[in-house]
């Protein structure tokens, strides 16, 4: 680590960071104008959620990431942001009260711009240009303009990011977030659904037992907990250029942090040992997420996890499996016993939305509700039955009334699709069956603890 320095990632191979810039300086000008610009997030929150995954490491606690596959210029709306936190709210209720357990929110916000392509380029009616990869890199019309990488993007995404961390504090610290509105956080267009009732149900045998805590004297004001709320952001550290320029020294403890969000993940396609993306989290103190999918050996991602924390900081490392429902039972047994059996603290996690995606007859990429769902449920009994903590999950999805996954209790069809299917990118859960899986997998929670409960006495 000795050698380590932020841009010790410029001599590594980086994979998926767009090289085609027109002007090359330009990009360097924008990455030191960012470098100048504030933090977005503050050392100390960063160590704060390091210690929650810490305890989610050691079964203490559940992890819910979630957002918006791609962030978009175009979307970028307050209603959105509120809905989409509305939403979170409502699944950290339902997983917290199933399962027991004290729920850390992260979102895919504030910097979830980017994203890695298959193929660097797009052919449509014989036109070759390059791959749409993101708002922050260019744009998605399907022109030679519109393709081309635009450095000042990098700047709109900072000042978007900035705007959407602004209020997601006002959110989760100032009053929206108290207990005392969980009635008042359900959807207008989820609220003929049966999660709706479900959930409203939820609620009222909450409301009854804060009514009866106020009344002995455990009040919001004496508190905090039941009047706020932590929320923490994260993204895939894509663009080394734009982490670097957000990486700073922090002042008490002398250490690097990037201050673009507090969680970053490598993706995976670029969790190469020897790459630029290993080589950038290896030196920074947020905690990292890393995707791990098919062909993943066990030994191999022993040396991840040893390359990216050496000191077996539990916290520092979240395992994303990403290898869809019927692999999920063949592939992940063997790592989470390897890491088991080696003594490393991480925090596993699934992610059900990327091993899932299919292309139906009528051109939309879309991720069946059962799929997913299937993908969670074998991951929790497989890592129950390696004695491991299956801690999180990791959800694409949004708070708009959106018909991008088929299924789930209103049974979207595939000829439902193109109604309102509006992603950037990839498709995503709306928040109709974003609740209904956190009612199946608190389900699943319960069950769980039920068995360590018969087990324990």
């Amino acid at each position: 680590m000795s050698t380590w320095s932020p841009s010790s990632w410029r001599a590594k191979p980086a994979k998926h960071i767009p090289d085609d810039y027109p002007i090359p300086s330009q990009l360097a000008e924008v990455e030191a104008t960012l470098s100048g610009y504030p933090p977005l997030v503050f050392a100390g929150e960063v160590r704060r959620l390091k210690q929650r995954l810490g305890d989610v490491a050691m079964g203490k606690a559940f992890l819910m990431q979630g957002g918006d596959c791609a962030e978009s210029f175009r979307e970028f709306h307050p209603d959105n942001l509120r809905d989409m936190f509305r939403v979170m709210m409502q699944m950290a209720v339902v997983l917290t009260y199933g399962g027991g357990k004290p729920v850390i929110k992260v979102g895919r916000i504030a910097g979830q711009f980017a994203k890695p392509r298959s193929s660097a380029t797009e052919t449509i009616d014989g036109i070759t240009l390059p791959s749409y990869r993101g708002d922050n890199i260019n744009g998605m019309a399907f022109t030679e303009a519109s393709r081309m990488p635009d450095p000042e993007r990098l700047l709109k995404a900072y000042g978007q990011a900035a705007s959407t961390l602004n209020l997601l504090r006002a959110f989760s610290t100032g009053g929206y977030a108290n207990l005392n509105n969980i009635h008042k956080w359900t959807l207008g267009y989820v609220k003929d659904s049966p999660q709706s009732q479900r959930y409203s149900d939820l609620c009222d045998k909450i409301s009854d037992a804060m009514d009866f805590m106020q009344a002995c004297g455990v009040t919001p004001e004496s508190t905090p907990q039941m009047a706020a709320t932590e929320y923490y952001t994260s993204h895939e550290g894509l663009l080394l250029g734009y982490e670097q320029a957000m990486t700073r020294i922090d002042s008490t403890s002398g250490r690097w942090y990037d201050t673009s969000a507090h969680m970053l993940w490598i993706g995976n396609r670029t969790r190469d040992l020897d790459g630029a993306h290993i080589e950038f989290c290896k030196g920074v103190e947020n905690p990292i997420a890393v995707k791990i999918g098919p062909e993943l050996g066990a030994d191999e991602l022993l040396k991840l996890i040893d390359a990216l924390n050496p000191k077996n900081e539990a916290g520092r490392i979240t395992l994303i499996s990403r290898y869809g429902h019927e692999q999920v039972a063949k592939e992940l047994p063997a790592l989470a016993r390897a890491v088991k059996r080696s003594g490393r603290h991480v925090v596993w996690s699934c992610d059900p939305m990327h091993g899932n995606t299919l292309k139906t007859s009528s051109g939309y990429k879309t991720r069946p509700f059962d799929m997913i769902l299937s993908e969670v449920k074998n991951f929790m009994r497989v890592l129950h039955s390696e004695g491991c903590w299956p801690g999180g999950v990791h959800f694409e999805m949004t708070g708009q009334n959106v018909t991008e996954c088929i299924g789930g209790a209103r049974e979207l069809r595939e000829e439902d699709l193109s109604s309102r299917y509006h992603t950037h990118c990839d498709p995503r859960l709306n928040a109709d069956q974003a609740l209904e899986l956190a009612f199946l997998i608190a389900e699943e929670l319960r069950v769980n603890r039920s068995d360590e409960h018969a087990v324990a006495v």
